[in-house]
This record gives C-alpha cells, sequence and structure tokens, in this order.
C-alpha cells in the first residue's frame, strides 16, 4: 500500500487534529469524527455509482 500524501495535505490534517492536551499529540474524538465522516461520503459515493451501473445493467 501506498500513502503518499501531498505535504501540504498532510499538514492541513495534522493541524486539524492536533491536540496539546493529549499524551499521543492528537484529539481521538475529531480524529473519529473525521474518519466517520470520510468514511460516510465514501459510503454514498460508492451507492451512487451502483446505482448508475444498475441502470446500465438493466438497459
Amino acid at each position: 500500500m501506498n500513502f503518499d500524501i501531498p505535504k501540504t495535505e498532510l499538514e492541513q490534517i495534522e493541524k486539524a487534529i492536533a491536540s496539546d492536551e493529549s499524551v499521543v499529540g492528537i484529539d481521538a474524538k475529531k480524529t473519529h469524527i473525521i474518519i466517520i465522516h470520510m468514511l460516510n461520503e465514501l459510503q454514498k459515493k460508492v451507492k451512487q455509482i451502483e446505482e448508475r451501473l444498475d441502470k446500465i445493467e438493466s438497459h
């Protein structure tokens, strides 16, 4: 697996989840919210693609 993330994007993510109050340096709650949100967005996109494929296959 290749996780090549552009430096500017990586810095934005790091800034978004950083927490000086956390022992590990990130806000776990915020991190999980971001992950769940992104998974939800992916799920919506997959559903749209599946619906489009169903329409194509039914023709």
